[in-house]
């Protein structure tokens, strides 16, 4: 199916238009509700700063263990051994964080492990080794970053039809020997998104979407060739050299078949040499992500502030030079904290445009982007912790809309699963699809909690996406409130729960698949993370072997 395209960040989920009304076909529903959903006015997040209910009249377990057992920092330096290896494996860990979440004053320092930045089994020196590693990877994607953007602007850049990219095995430096999010395969393209405002110049191609997928490549006029670090890339550059990495005829082989697996992996050669793709990416497309990768992150909520004390009081020059930067223009009416914020963002999300072009940039990654560098200062790491959460998101802005459909259909199973009453319910009003959900699924809760709840719920579910990537298994867990196994889809099993939660309110009231979406976009600050959370690991105990 043709991709959808985004609607701008600055509409709002609750004064759109209603979606196609029930007796529409599935297709015409899809493409309204999701220009509809994905798109969110960013005063719905900040105006939902504030939980909207008592906490203490909350009779969850999971609400009570959070305020008494979030990961301390006492805690956490005492899981580690003497050479700084996390004991056990990581399980420890892994289990408080499940169970009660971070304190925020040690996130910084976690998340590079819930995230696969580093193994849960690496000493301090081969994380320091990592790191080093890792920031001058991401020095080398912003430089990429700058040429294509001056290249473009002196008309001195050439598409190529082919480029021949060195591959890695695995995400060097994410010692869990995890794959690399790239491309699953070569057919899956992303297109940019496009908005009125955002019609391209004369000197721009007029149909991005018609855009071919897989990589560019930028010849200067003096002829030098720049070959890009995309996430497929091996590094064959020296320690002290910086220089781009230079063609060899070793090849492997990509899959183009469709998969719908959440987690496919490419065929790879032990020669570790990437296959000779067809080159489709533009000059004219990074340029448009460029484009639209600015407009958001000037568009970004302020909720992120009381989070992050020294970014929120950062100097208005540091501001400016930020800005600068990354060329990021019409930010007069910000405070220099916003200014901040948006050149980080905006930083950011050119990085990972570069190192997965075929996802690129899309509508929502900017919402999945803010918090992480709210609490990661450090860009070079926030990067890399994007990266680890893309690993599984970025299904989520696949063009051929495999990852959001596959996702859509779990929730479904599990309401059918648990609430045969509410899923025939939900048949008669031609519901059963869940694309009222739709927005849920795509930025991960993020419209409907709060920066706090959002993190909250993030981190429980990293913590069984690396349990899982450790091979950590059920038995693990024991037979109290944890007996629920780790799974990839936690967040499904979150979502489902929120619907069942309101089964009574949907089944006595609501007789239309509109109403019931109005309901899902008014949830923003009604939810109780931590209930939520409890209500997700119930269904998971009873219905993981049977979805």
């Amino acid at each position: 199916m043709k991709a959808l395209r985004r609607s701008s960040t600055s509409s709002s989920p609750s004064s759109s238009s209603s979606p196609t009304a029930a007796s529409s076909p599935p297709s015409s529903s899809w493409i309204h509700i999701r220009s509809l959903l994905v798109a969110a006015a960013s005063s719905s997040s900040s105006s939902s700063s504030s939980p909207h209910s008592d906490r203490g009249g909350i009779k969850s377990p999971w609400s009570r263990r959070k305020r008494k057992r979030a990961l301390s920092r006492e805690q956490w330096e005492s899981l580690f051994s003497a050479n700084g290896k996390l004991r056990d494996g990581g399980k420890k860990f892994l289990k408080k964080v499940r169970s009660g979440g971070i304190e925020p004053s040690i996130r910084s320092e976690v998340w590079p492990f819930l995230l696969g930045v580093y193994d849960l089994n690496s000493s301090e020196e081969e994380r320091n080794s990592v790191k080093i590693k890792k920031r001058k990877e991401y020095e080398k994607l912003r430089r990429q970053c700058q040429q294509i953007l001056n290249g473009y602007k002196g008309n001195s850049l050439k598409a190529i039809t082919e480029v021949n990219n060195e591959v890695c095995s695995s995400l060097e430096g994410t010692a869990d020997g995890s794959e690399s999010p790239c491309f699953e395969d070569a057919n899956a393209i992303r297109a940019p998104v496009s908005l009125e405002e955002l019609k391209p110049e004369q000197n721009e191609v007029d149909q991005p979407e018609n855009i071919p997928c897989a990589v560019v490549e930028c010849i200067e006029e003096d002829a030098d060739e720049l070959a890009y670090a995309y996430p497929c890339i091996a590094e064959s550059e020296s320690s002290d050299s910086e220089s781009s990495d230079e063609d060899d005829p070793g090849r492997m082989s990509v899959s183009g078949e469709e998969n719908c697996d959440p987690d496919p992996k490419f065929i790879r050669s032990t020669s570790f040499k990437a296959d000779l793709f067809r080159s489709s990416r533009t000059p004219e497309d990074f340029a448009t992500w460029q484009r639209i990768i600015r407009l958001d992150a000037i568009r970004s909520n302020s909720e992120w502030i009381m989070f992050s004390g020294n970014q929120a009081e950062v100097p208005k020059e540091r501001a400016l030079q930020s800005a600068a930067s990354v060329g990021l223009k019409d930010y007069d009416h910000l405070e220099p904290s916003m200014i901040y914020h948006a050149a980080r963002l905006v930083g950011l999300l050119e990085a990972y445009a570069v190192y997965d072009p075929e996802i690129g940039y899309c509508q929502g990654m900017s919402d999945l982007l803010s918090p992480i560098i709210a609490v990661m200062e450090e860009d070079d790491e926030a990067f890399w912790c994007f990266v680890g959460f893309m690993r599984k998101a970025r299904h989520n802005f696949r063009l051929d809309e495999v990852g959001i459909r596959r996702q859509l259909k779990i929730v479904s199973q599990i309401i059918k699963r648990k609430d045969s009453h509410l899923y025939r319910h939900l048949q008669k009003l031609q519901a059963e699809d869940c694309f009222f959900v739709y927005r849920m699924v795509v930025v991960l809760f993020r419209r409907e909690l709060t920066f706090e709840q959002t993190v909250c719920l993030w981190e429980v579910m990293w913590a069984d996406q690396a349990a899982i990537r450790a091979g950590i298994g059920r038995s693990t867990w024991g037979r109290i409130r944890l007996r629920a196994p780790p799974t990839d889809d936690l967040l499904l099993y979150a979502i489902a729960a929120c619907v069942l939660q309101r089964r009574k309110l949907i089944i006595e009231k609501y007789s239309s698949m509109d109403e019931i979406l109005r309901e899902c976009n008014s949830m923003a600050g009604q939810l109780d993370v931590w209930r939520l959370l409890d209500d997700a690991h119930d269904l998971v105990v009873n219905l993981h072997d049977k979805i």
